[in-house]
């Protein structure tokens, strides 16, 4: 009752305030090529949200060449145009507002910019040229504002967690996961489970949720707020809202309004249910679907995430995408993924076309790009005008992350070029069933260009290990989660096996883990065992980082630097063991800041980084051989030329048996070629033993 009463009350005076969100472009800066061009992106609105008004803030660049009176560009929402405009007259970086119709807008959106660029031939002569100057290049900073009202959340579970995981929560530091204040290896352990399934499906790729304890005040504002811990363990006002006869073989979701806070408590009496009920918080499908202010959670309980409603296809465009004009055309799609993907290995990008017949088909040509990165093209011919159908394979170990572009250039010249590109001919369809196919295939190296999935085994946390520093404080729970925000981005699973530990664990448990540690040599004994397998040492006494043939570092400076390092484990030459480490928390915090998005991680293919106070970030590259088992390179080697190994193979044994048919049949040939002199002297014999006996 004190719940609901609470939410009825405060839901007019939440309703009352308007809110802003300003969600910037997905897509990084973009640059289009061609008379008519276009590119698509997306924005999303949440449900909780009761707009009022939606402004897009379009930065853009046309050709400095380009006549502002003839270019035009329009804009669409979820294939409804509603604004068309001519550029300003003046170069360099323009910005258009325009506001968006409020019946337009769904609960994901599809924003589509084109624009007809041309250029004048000279002053009087206004015909129409085709060539590289004719560009339009969308800045990233372009950005969607929405003004609205907040409608609080119900009493329902599933009503916390969409406000709790929207990007406008996570924007305004309003989110935040709290374990007890000394909390055990388990807590936190259960906390980090709720993270990674968190990170998997936010939307925001700029900001993290973190994870603090109850003792830190600077997050006690955070309107929503999961709090994780065994039921003895929190605070009193929790545990009176939570009867412990409740907690007798199961777990526990409260979700409880208090002081004007947002609260959902997991908790258990034991470690193994509070992981479980850890679990069941990091299955987004599950926490939708509770309309209860409570869930129990048991052994029983199946709490495995799904495979994200995707299978590794994404339609590019979902109605046929027709240009009409001759000349350099391009289409341009956004492709978001529900996880990260380090490489594209394997990765396909399937084009179904249909276009006019009366192209100059001598040039007529289809380009196929991936963030700007050419990966494929095709002749256009007449023979396959009505039903042209292509392939693409992505570039091995292209990183894809969480988005990526696919950009489609089309050549379309004609034998006697139009004087404008708005006739009917010559035109190009995309058709629906066009599509991206991505996956990652495993990788075997011990370079950040492969991490986390190193220590990732079927789409989830493989064994994971994490050994902390004994005593933890505000800027190691920082730096903790950095370290998961990442791997949850990639796993798709929250059924893997993480465990912490405040101490050295065993050699088995080091044998048989993918381990990471981090802290300071004098906070971590594993850190401090590793010392000589670092790539970036301590000194003897522990204070600071010392030179090496790669970097020369002063005193002073070795003691303020972070740095993590992919070490091949010498507890097992098969794993990998990622080392987080600086002379104090917050150098070893500096290291984890290029560790916790894709976009940072992306940045370094080698196996050691350094990150100094000024954000001075640098990589490395240590070890020779890169490979994790070389073993398994060799065997993924003849799985890769399997079928030439088999062609090798049959013709091997055709050569063989031709070889053996030809020697039998010589050898045969020489038996008869020899028989008929033996037979010759046989009978002459005979006639010499006649004469002699005459």
């Amino acid at each position: 009752m004190v719940v609901c009463v609470g939410l009825l009350v405060s839901q007019p005076a939440q309703a009352a305030k308007l809110k802003t969100y300003t969600q910037p472009f997905q897509n990084t800066t973009t640059s289009l090529s061609g008379q008519s061009v276009a590119m698509n992106t997306y924005f999303i609105k949440m449900d909780y949200w009761r707009v009022k008004q939606v402004t897009l803030n379009l930065n853009f660049q046309i050709s400095q060449l380009s006549d502002r009176q003839l270019s035009d560009i329009t804009v669409s929402v979820n294939d409804v145009k509603f604004a068309s405009f001519r550029p300003k007259r003046q170069t360099g970086l323009q910005t258009k507002s325009i506001k968006i119709p409020l019946r337009l807008i769904q609960g994901q959106n599809n924003l589509r910019i084109s624009g007809q660029i041309l250029n004048a031939a000279g002053k009087r002569d206004y015909r129409l040229g085709q060539t590289p100057a004719n560009w339009l290049t969308v800045d990233s900073h372009s950005s969607v504002n929405f003004q609205y009202q907040l409608m609080p959340p119900t009493k329902a579970i599933k009503s916390f967690y969409d406000h709790f995981s929207g990007p406008d929560t996570i924007a305004n530091r309003n989110s935040v996961i709290r374990t007890p204040a000394q909390a055990t290896n388990a807590e936190l352990a259960a906390s980090m489970v709720v993270l990674t399934g968190e990170s998997r499906v936010i939307t925001t790729e700029n900001q993290q949720i973190p994870v603090t304890t109850l003792a830190d005040k600077t997050v006690n504002a955070a309107d929503y707020q999961v709090v994780v811990g065994r039921y003895q363990h929190l605070p009193q006002r929790f545990q009176r809202m939570i009867k412990r006869q409740d907690l007798q073989g199961q777990g526990q979701i409260r979700f409880i309004h208090s002081q004007g806070r947002y609260y959902l408590i997991v908790t258990a009496l034991t470690d193994r249910l509070l992981t479980q009920t850890a679990k069941f918080v990091a299955n987004q499908e599950l926490m939708q679907e509770t309309q209860t202010a409570s869930e129990a959670v048991t052994d029983e309980t199946q709490t495995f995430t799904s495979a994200l409603h995707y299978q590794g296809r994404y339609q590019l465009t979902d109605t046929t995408d027709k240009l009409v004009g001759s000349g350099h055309q391009e289409r341009s799609y956004f492709v978001s993924l529900p996880v990260d993907r380090n490489n594209a290995d394997g990765s396909q990008i399937t084009l179904h076309l249909r276009y006019a017949k009366n192209l100059d088909f001598k040039s007529a040509l289809a380009t196929v790009y991936v963030n700007d990165t050419a990966v494929g093209s095709r002749h256009l011919t007449a023979r396959r005008a009505d039903n042209d159908t292509f392939t693409v394979t992505l570039p091995k170990g292209m990183a894809l992350g969480h988005s990526f572009t696919v950009r489609v250039a089309l050549d379309l010249p004609v034998q006697q070029p139009a004087n404008s590109t708005n006739q009917e001919t010559p035109w190009v369809s995309i058709e629906s069933d066009s599509v991206a196919a991505i996956k990652s295939a495993p990788g075997n190296d011990l370079l950040f260009s492969n991490y986390p999935n190193l220590f990732l085994k079927n789409s989830t946390y493989d064994n994971l290990v994490v050994v902390r520093p004994k005593t933890m404080t505000t800027t190691d729970y920082a730096t903790l989660t950095n370290i998961f925000n990442l791997i949850g981005n990639y796993a798709q699973s929250n059924q893997g096996r993480i465990r912490l530990y405040d101490h050295q664990p065993s050699a088995d448990v080091l044998k048989h883990a993918n381990v990471i540690a981090f802290g300071s040599a004098k906070q971590n004994p594993l850190v401090n065992r590793l010392n000589s397998h670092l790539y970036f040492q301590y000194n003897q006494a522990r204070t600071g980082l010392l030179s090496n043939e790669k970097l020369s570092i002063e005193r002073l400076y070795g003691q303020q630097i972070g740095t993590a390092q992919l070490l091949r484990s010498p507890y097992n030459a098969k794993k990998g063991l990622l080392v987080v480490t600086g002379a104090s928390a917050e150098a070893t915090y500096l290291a984890s800041t290029q560790i916790n998005y894709q976009r940072n991680i992306a940045q370094y293919s080698g196996d050691a980084i350094v990150v100094d106070p000024d954000n001075n970030h640098f990589g490395y590259r240590f070890k020779k051989n890169k490979l994790i088992d070389r073993q398994l390179n060799t065997r993924a080697v003849l799985s890769r030329h399997s079928q030439l190994l088999l062609y090798l193979g049959i013709a091997l044994a055709m050569v063989v048996l031709i070889t053996v048919t030809l020697i039998l049949l010589l050898g045969k040939h020489g038996r008869l070629h020899r028989r008929p002199k033996t037979a010759k002297s046989t009978s002459h014999s005979h006639k010499r033993r006649r004469h002699h006996g005459n």
